[in-house]
């Protein structure tokens, strides 16, 4: 009796150790999130367990709220899913005319396919050679960046005119360069712009303070003041207005290095001009996918996840072509042929279109549906991008239990260890546990991952922070927004007991 009473009250004691974990999380998380100062802001949390998919927090995880950049994880499990981690661009250049005695009677075409990682000669130096191997020594023509590949504007839908000046606004066209930035260096001796190949001019103004200012669709950029006397040199980084002129003159200066002759001027052409046609003549392939993904996710660089973005839209169209019934005006969405292949004229259609159609399906198949996630672009930039927590966290355990689980978690920043958690929640219990897509814009910050708790039950979840304005600190309590969501996160991985 006595060992029947030991094994009942035993049983009763595991039995309440889960609730009672499970209610001081909960008790937790509450607490921190109902704090006066986020009155007026609006909070979306899903924390699932992985391993029977059971939620084990949630607050308003069914609202619609704008995710940052957590987006880039729809584009980048929609692409490995399509595309596979070993799937790779290419850079073209074709011959548009006919060469005879080693003279091209045209211009040469550098045709990008939307590898985003051309930087610096390399690249250059690889096309110039192999374009001496065909016996090439000079060139009628001119060298003519192509970035039509996308057919359609360069710049995502619903990006704001004041973030396309900065950096991480660059434009995502077919043909990029440099990550499609420049650096203006400011200095007392005057500016300087690099890479010089950059096709901008600088208009300097006299007046207190300084500041840069360059128009949407302008290639000068305005210097607004100067560096005091005395003061150091300040180095801001912009997008470069035309990156396929940049990619068009570096190859040119490549070719003449060679020592083949190139009598016209380096130009570039964009959607919605007709891409110059030609033979193909040389080549150079992209880095792998999941290295651009890598890259990309640990960076949060949103040129990377548009073109990969862009390229399922392209890679869409590809596929629709192949298919053996042809796209006629009795063709639609109830035709039978797969979404969204019904268009009509597909390579024509933008292909940002095809894929946030081709994306928003896939994600019908994953039972998340259009009045839980819409998304135009690729990178969560755009204010028109809208997702919910429970999306969020039902994408990552999709994730979790597909083939590529391994190579999927790989990507995701470490907490304290690299890519855009490097310098967060460092000497927690999230340090080098938690691995996760950061997401931030004004009034706005994000988090969605992974986290093992401290009695080793492996979670997902998505915290998302919406219309929140920071209170006023003083210097000595200054506190970045984004350590509101790490808190949560800590506090997840601080979890005992099976939630």
């Amino acid at each position: 009796m006595v060992a029947l009473i030991r094994y009942g009250i035993a049983t009763i004691l595991l039995a309440a150790a889960p609730c009672i974990a499970a209610e001081s999380l909960t008790e937790r998380i509450d607490a921190h999130i109902a704090q006066p100062r986020f009155a007026a802001a609006s909070w979306g949390i899903a924390v699932v367990s992985l391993e029977d998919g059971h939620a084990v927090y949630a607050h308003d995880e069914g609202r619609l709220l704008l995710p940052a950049s957590t987006a880039k994880l729809y584009t980048a499990a929609f692409a490995l899913d399509r595309l596979g981690t070993d799937y790779r661009t290419h850079t073209d250049v074709l011959a548009a005319g006919s060469i005879a005695r080693g003279r091209l009677h045209g211009s040469l075409v550098l045709r990008g396919r939307g590898d985003p990682t051309l930087s610096g000669d390399e690249w250059a130096e690889r096309l110039a050679a192999r374009i001496g191997e065909r016996g090439i020594r000079r060139v009628d023509g001119a060298v003519i960046g192509d970035d039509t590949a996308f057919s359609g504007p360069a710049i995502g839908s619903g990006w704001e005119a004041s973030d396309l000046q900065a950096a991480y606004g660059a434009a995502a066209g077919g043909l990029d360069v440099d990550e499609n930035t420049m650096t203006v260096a400011l200095s007392q001796s005057g500016v300087d712009v690099a890479p010089a190949d950059a096709a901008v001019t600088v208009a300097a103004q006299t007046r207190d303070g300084l500041e840069l200012y360059r128009a949407p669709g302008s290639s000068t950029v305005h210097v607004l003041g100067g560096v005091a006397e005395g003061g150091a040199t300040k180095r801001i980084r912009l997008s470069l207005p035309d990156p396929a002129l940049s990619a068009a003159r570096r190859l040119q200066a490549a070719l003449i290095r060679q020592g083949i002759r190139v009598d016209g001027e380096a130009r570039s052409v964009h959607w919605p001009v007709a891409a110059p046609t030609g033979e193909t003549i040389a080549s150079v392939p992209s880095p792998s996918l999941g290295d651009i993904l890598r890259a990309g996710l640990k960076r949060s660089q949103n040129l990377y996840l548009q073109s990969v973005f862009l390229l399922t839209g392209l890679e869409t169209a590809e596929a629709c072509s192949a298919q053996t019934s042809p796209a006629n005006s009795s063709d639609g969405p109830g035709s039978g042929r797969s979404q969204p292949c019904w268009r009509n004229n597909l390579a024509t259609v933008p292909k940002e279109d095809l894929a946030a159609e081709a994306l928003t399906h896939w994600l019908s198949t994953k039972a998340i549906g259009p009045s839980s996630t819409t998304l135009d672009e690729g990178t969560g930039l755009s204010r028109h991008d809208l997702t919910t927590p429970a999306s969020l966290a039902q994408l990552l355990t999709i994730m979790d239990a597909s083939p590529q689980a391994a190579a999927w978690r790989d990507l995701l920043p470490v907490a304290g260890i690299d890519g855009t958690l490097v310098n967060r929640m460092r000497g927690t219990a999230a340090q080098g546990n938690v691995r996760a897509k950061t997401g931030s814009m004004s009034f706005v910050n994000t988090l969605a991952g992974y986290v093992t708790t401290r009695s080793g039950q492996r979670l997902a979840f998505a915290i998302m922070l919406n219309n929140y304005r920071a209170p006023p600190h003083s210097a000595e309590t200054v506190s970045p927004v984004s350590s509101e969501v790490d808190a949560v996160a800590v506090m997840l991985a601080e979890a005992e007991g099976h939630l």
